[in-house]
């Protein structure tokens, strides 16, 4: 495997990094995190002109035609500001739902408002904590009513649309488990906005009480279709924390450069050098196994499952790392309010929890890579 992005895809990477240093500087997401509003929406339909929404749905809905390679440049661009955005709710889950699963009227319904950013869409999967398990999904379908709780959906308290999982069998497993599309100005939908670590980036509880539900794909075969949305959205999420890892490390490095201790630049200091050298290796090692699941899902290998549990742990720890760290080498500035240090950290803990905790994705990584060695054997 040897990826690289062409010429063309890294100058729609700059386009939309442009266009994002100027329309969401620090104060921006500032705004969300301290104003009433679940989102910017001003920034998100900027988005949608400049057709970052729509990069990887094909032009017939509304979109560019372009593939997830591109997308994945999008999605670092978004998280080196840490846009407060619900795109990855609404592009990486809801959109790709429709696309590989939907019917040809569920697409040309819900795909070109997705694009256009007219439409929100979320996935509301969770019910409580713990690793997520088909029997721990609880919410039913009946005649085409859906009821149930789900908690936390992200971008669930300003989504217009929701793929939901819930059970449609009265046995137990996988098969039992269906995915509907639900329009959450409906009757019968009830949301509630969550507190969270990260408030740029909403969470909601959304109870369903006998809502209309629209089949999406055969039904029992909800599981297999959210493990295969999942695995491609986890790569387009590690390209967010990529994205967010080196503008942590950037901001370490600078200040590190600018302050000075003892007449020295406290870049001198060789404890500094070596937690700089730490988040510079983290980093580098997601970008690397980011790129491997971008090749993955950009040739639809059969590593593809196994690359996306890789590129999810690797870009969650370094993220993590290099948000900690960068508070770290600010020293007592860095705790506080006044400085950005605290938006990356908060963004980095809220996209580990996104799609499953990093707990559940290691285990599943070594679950799938004693498949594989089982399978090669």
């Amino acid at each position: 495997m040897n990826l690289d992005f062409s010429d063309d895809q890294k100058g729609l990477q700059d386009q939309v990094r442009r266009f994002l240093s100027e329309k969401c500087p620090p104060a921006a997401v500032r705004a969300i995190l301290e104003g009433p509003k679940p989102y910017d929406r001003e920034l998100y339909k900027g988005l949608a002109e400049l057709g970052a929404l729509g990069v990887a749905i094909p032009e017939e809905y509304g979109g560019m035609g372009l593939s997830h390679l591109e997308l994945c440049l999008v999605a670092e661009e978004l998280g080196r500001v840490i846009a407060p955005v619900p795109a990855s709710s609404s592009i990486y889950l809801a959109a790709e739902f429709l696309l590989h699963a939907g019917s040809e009227a569920q697409k040309q319904a819900w795909l070109p408002r997705l694009a256009s950013g007219e439409a929100v869409g979320c996935f509301a999967f969770v019910e409580g904590q713990g690793r997520m398990s088909a029997d721990k999904i609880h919410a039913t379908v009946r005649d085409g009513r859906l009821s149930g709780v789900k908690a936390p959906v992200a971008d669930g308290d300003c989504a217009d649309l929701a793929i939901v999982a819930a059970r449609t069998g009265s046995g137990r497993g996988d098969t039992a488990i269906s995915l509907f599309v639900v329009d959450l100005d409906g009757p019968g939908v009830m949301r509630e906005t969550l507190e969270s670590i990260d408030p740029s980036r909403s969470q909601a509880r959304l109870t369903f009480d006998g809502a209309r539900a629209e089949l999406l794909g055969g039904e029992g075969d909800g599981w297999r279709i959210a493990e295969m949305v999942m695995d491609r959205a986890a790569i387009l999420l590690a390209f967010e924390q990529i994205g967010g890892s080196d503008r942590a490390l950037e901001m370490a490095r600078d200040y590190a450069l600018d302050r000075m201790a003892f007449g020295r630049q406290i870049g001198s200091f060789q404890a500094i050098k070596h937690m700089l050298a730490d988040m510079y290796v983290a980093a580098t090692l997601a970008r690397s196994n980011a790129y491997y699941g971008a090749w993955a899902l950009a040739s639809g290998a059969a590593e593809l499952p196994v690359a996306a549990a890789t590129a999810r742990v690797s870009a969650t720890q370094a993220f993590q790392h290099c948000a900690k760290n960068n508070i770290q080498v600010h020293g007592g500035m860095g705790f506080t309010w006044a400085f950005d240090c605290h938006l990356y950290y908060r963004r980095s803990n809220a996209l580990a929890l996104s799609l499953g905790s990093l707990s559940s994705w290691e285990s599943l990584l070594i679950d799938r890579m004693r498949d594989t060695n089982t399978e090669a054997a």
